[in-house]
């Protein structure tokens, strides 16, 4: 399998469009795990909850949502890492129909 590297600073902020050229986000946060000496993404973090998870603040966040009244929350998707295509970087771009997205619905039990 050919391997390719970008610098995920990079990619952070970045909008990302659907197959219709919509914007469904922006890329949040990005989840990888290590694979002998390298790190290996496996899953891109589109909207605010993406956001929530990289500041490490999810657990709080959604203790304070229930609180108030919240009782579903939804602000965006799962992106896994081959479902998005970086050929050009700037400029993302989903392979998939936003329906086979995972929604933010628990981000919990999708690690």
């Amino acid at each position: 399998m050919a391997t390719r590297e970008i610098n995920l600073e990079l990619l952070l902020g970045k909008q990302v469009v659907d197959l219709t050229g919509k914007t469904i986000g922006r890329i949040e946060e990005v989840r990888a795990e290590k694979q002998g000496d390298e790190w290996v993404v496996q899953a891109y973090l589109i909207g605010t909850i993406g956001v929530l998870e990289r500041l490490s603040a999810w657990n709080i966040a959604v203790g304070l949502l229930h609180l108030m009244g919240a009782h579903k929350i939804h602000g965006g998707y799962t992106i896994p890492w081959d479902k998005l295509d970086l050929t050009n970087p700037k400029k993302p771009h989903l392979l998939c129909s936003i329906d086979e997205l995972k929604n933010f619905n628990n981000p919990q039990s999708q690690r």
